[in-house]
């Protein structure tokens, strides 16, 4: 898409700027000459912002594919997750208490859309909420 505006504003600058000097060099040998051109020029240079301006605005978008959040556990026992973790236990014979309920009122809060990570022992990580975690041993 910058591709294609970015293309399309260099053209019409350059078309602006080869009229202008074009007039400038008509009006300077010969007035009389130079009005017709102008008049010329005008009017294609309308209908060609009207038809820049017709395909900007009716061409189709295109649209951007979404793009998947890292997501990444590299150390021992380690859990990442993009999203909420309801309850994590990572030791040995350990066992997380249940996720509290959150009020009724509250809203789930979206997932992080950035990178999440968990890259040191038993550590843990989430774009949402966490819940209940146990990285001891029992």
């Amino acid at each position: 898409m910058a591709s294609r505006s970015s293309a399309l504003v260099w053209t019409g600058i350059g078309l602006c700027a080869a009229g202008a000097v074009g007039l400038v060099v008509g009006g300077l040998l010969d007035v009389g000459a130079a009005d017709p051109w102008a008049s010329v020029a005008g009017g294609a240079a309308g209908l060609i912002g009207l038809a820049v301006t017709l395909y900007a605005l009716l061409a189709p978008a295109p649209t951007a594919a979404p793009t998947a959040a890292a997501v990444t556990a590299s150390g021992t026992r380690s859990v990442a997750a993009g999203g909420s973790i309801g309850s994590v236990a990572t030791g040995d014979g350990a066992s997380a208490a249940p996720a509290p309920t959150p009020p009724p009122a509250a809203a789930p809060r979206p997932a992080t859309h950035g990178p999440v990570a968990a890259s040191g022992e038993r550590s843990v990580a989430a774009g949402g909420d966490i819940g209940s975690v146990s990285t001891g041993d029992a």
